[in-house]
């Protein structure tokens, strides 16, 4: 008889209003990035990608559940499973137990599997709740658990599409690339770096596997976007121009979001960087003396500018609650950023992941909160970069949490919601090109310009309920400028203009009634 396997993650519900740390939830880019920007962050469900991609290469039927509820759990294993893998993270760990419990009262003769980021955790916490525990890639392990014979990469990339929100309505759809795992760089507080004992391992190989996939999303929409999930994309450069020579090849100007460093992005020209479809990073600024290898390369300031004013979005992190930081400090440094005007801008607390050598470090000189020291369950649920674990040489934990909410909240006063910052690097980036000598950067122009239309309608949203007068009068002026350019509204984009104040109205509402049944 085939055996048979159940992919899951965590039962619902998550959240902080479920008693998890204040980013745990279903939506990533607004629990991690966007958080204090209200009814204007933009939203998306970022569900367990993995568990879909590992399904898609077993020759064993296998069901992949997302944040099912209890009941939906129980229901599927009533079904009968040899094996069930949970993949979780350690901010979640208590609710790995829950569903543990759930497994071996409703289906015992099941198999567990424990797999993701948050087995980090050592054997002895671990191992009460699994029979197989997952620490690699995951493919391999799974056929190999199941018997099944090796394969070599690529694997077969399942085309997955995530649907981007503004004002609760679909505005993108985008198309995830699964490039690699793992980062050499090895910063010290790095979980997904040293979880790969610093190796990049390659799940598409050359840039013609990923052009291959990128096709094969296009097949499904000619105007797809994508993100690529590889923790630094261009560090291997011959894979990257590979790439680069397929896009050119195919003659379509691309949208990609990739991660990347400093050090990588160095060795590529913006124009390089455009003829592989690339108009947005993820680009980890840290701190001004971080010492980090990846900040090695073209000066931050010189980089940001270069590619704002080329219409390359960028959304930079920052940490706080470096050795070197103090309150005065982190604010020069903030200042510094804002500067810099990111699309996007993340602020997290440096914090400890087992197996990492911050943590060796912290462990050993004793510099662990004492409260948590005792506690692998409030060590777990704590570690979502939004609390200060770690004794610091100047700053409480208190301290460095409350500079946290500050530099969120003053990027957002200061630079407005990163819906209206992107639509102005678009228009930057649209002026700059129109009269390229490249064809291929005239017609990302072209695509520029698309999207900011396509943005029109969420202008008198933001006129209206900017987070201040200064933010407000910004937005009218580029809307202005915009108009002047690419041409007015249409009377239908006026209508949806309307639709969209309605629909900006309706969250806003829901978001205030949210916070006030919180406070209850």
């Amino acid at each position: 008889m085939s055996k048979k396997i159940l992919l899951t993650g965590v039962c619902r519900p998550i959240g902080p209003e479920c008693g998890d740390a204040s980013s745990v939830g279903y939506e990533l880019l607004h629990g991690q990035v966007t958080r204090v920007q209200g009814m204007f962050s933009p939203r998306a469900n970022h569900l367990h990608y993995s568990l879909e991609y590992i399904a898609e290469n077993l020759e064993t039927p296998a069901v992949v559940l997302h944040y099912p509820s209890r009941r939906e759990l129980i229901r599927e294993l009533k079904k009968g499973y040899d094996y069930v893998a949970i993949t979780f993270v350690l901010a979640v760990f208590r609710h790995v137990k829950e569903a543990v419990a759930l497994i071996r009262e409703h289906s015992p003769q099941s198999k567990i599997i424990l797999g993701g980021y948050g087995t980090v955790l050592p054997d002895e916490v671990l191992k009460p709740y699994a029979d197989y525990i997952c620490r690699e890639e995951g493919v391999g392990f799974m056929r190999r658990l199941l018997g099944e014979p090796e394969i070599p990469m690529p694997y077969k990339h399942p085309l997955i599409v995530s649907r981007l929100k503004v004002f609760s309505k679909k505005v993108s759809k985008t198309g995830l690339i699964f490039g690699g795992l793992g980062c050499p760089n090895g910063c010290d507080f790095c979980c997904t770096s040293h979880f790969f004992k610093r190796k990049h391992i390659r799940l598409l190989p050359t840039g013609k596997d990923i052009y291959t996939v990128v096709e094969r999303y296009l097949d499904l929409d000619p105007n797809m976007v994508f993100t690529m999930l590889d923790e630094d994309f261009l560090l291997n450069k011959k894979r990257a121009l590979e790439f680069r020579d397929c896009v050119l090849k195919g003659g379509r100007p691309l949208s990609m979001f990739v991660f990347s460093s400093v050090k990588a992005i160095s060795q590529f020209t913006v124009e390089e960087i455009f003829e592989m479809g690339i108009d947005g990073f993820w680009i980890g600024y840290e701190g001004e003396r971080s010492g980090f290898a990846k900040r090695e390369g073209r000066p931050v300031e010189e980089l940001f500018r270069e590619f704002r004013e080329h219409g390359i979005t960028i959304l930079s992190s920052m940490i706080l609650g470096l050795p070197y930081q103090t309150p005065e400090v982190i604010q020069r440094e903030m200042d510094g950023l804002t500067r810099l005007k990111p699309a996007l801008s993340q602020f997290m607390i440096y914090s400890t992941s087992p197996g990492t050598p911050f943590y060796d470090r912290v462990i050993s000189e004793g510099l662990l909160r004492e409260d948590l020291a005792g506690d692998i369950e409030e060590y777990c649920r704590t570690s979502d970069g939004f609390t200060a674990t770690v004794r610091h040489p100047s700053m409480t934990p208190e301290q460095i949490e409350s500079l946290q909410r500050r530099c969120f909240e003053e990027d957002y006063r200061r630079l407005g919601p990163s819906i209206y910052r992107t639509l102005e690097t678009w228009f930057l980036g649209y002026k700059k090109l129109i009269r390229s000598e490249n064809p291929l950067l005239r017609l990302k122009a072209g695509r520029f310009a698309h999207d900011i239309r396509k943005g029109y309608p969420i202008f008198l949203a933001g006129r209206l309920f900017g987070p201040n007068r200064h933010v407000r009068r910004w937005i009218a002026g580029l809307e202005r400028e915009i108009y002047q350019t690419l041409g007015r509204p249409t009377l239908k984009e006026r209508l949806l203009s309307v639709t969209a104040l309605a629909f900006a109205v309706w969250k806003g509402l829901k978001l205030k009634l949210k916070r006030s049944g919180g406070e209850r």
